[in-house]
Parts: C-alpha cells; sequence; structure tokens
C-alpha cells in the first residue's frame, strides 16, 4: 500500500518537474538558460520513464529512457562545444 502511494508521488512530482521545466524553456531570458532546462527536461523524462518502467513493469520503458539519456548527454556535449567555439571568436 505504502509502495503503491510513493509511486503515485514520484510520477505526480516528475509530471511536476517535467511542467516546471517546460516553462522555463519557453521564458528563459536566455540561451543557455533555455538549454540547462531541456536538460533538465531531459533528465526528468528519464526518471519518468524509468519510475514507469518499475510501476507497471514494462521494460521496454528502460530502453526509451536509456535513448533519451543519449540524446540529452550528446546534445548538451554539442551545446558546450558551441560555447567554447564562440568565445574563442570574440
Amino acid at each position: 500500500m505504502i509502495l503503491h502511494w510513493s509511486e503515485i508521488a514520484l510520477l505526480s512530482a516528475l509530471v511536476v518537474a517535467l511542467v516546471v521545466a517546460g516553462v522555463r524553456v519557453f521564458i528563459g531570458p536566455s540561451l543557455t538558460d533555455r538549454v540547462i532546462s531541456l536538460d533538465l527536461l531531459a533528465i526528468a523524462g528519464v526518471s519518468l520513464m524509468s519510475a514507469a518502467a518499475i510501476t507497471f513493469d514494462q521494460t521496454a520503458f528502460l530502453d526509451v529512457a536509456l535513448l533519451l539519456a543519449l540524446i540529452a548527454f550528446i546534445s548538451t556535449a554539442a551545446f558546450a562545444r558551441y560555447l567554447e567555439k564562440s568565445s574563442e571568436s570574440s
């Protein structure tokens, strides 16, 4: 019983984190703020997929979570490289 309610609380908290990060993507004052919030969005998505895999006993969610984590890592590394190149040129 306690495990069921804790799963619901976890999934609810992750959905709230997704909504807050999504709002920050749209109102972020700078490009860096938007990229960081997109990274938070990806982390919350990976956490949500992992929690859903445990809650609903579906291992396919873990594959999606792994793919999302890899894409988030590559995009964050690409943005860091972009910032590095733009700071060298100025």
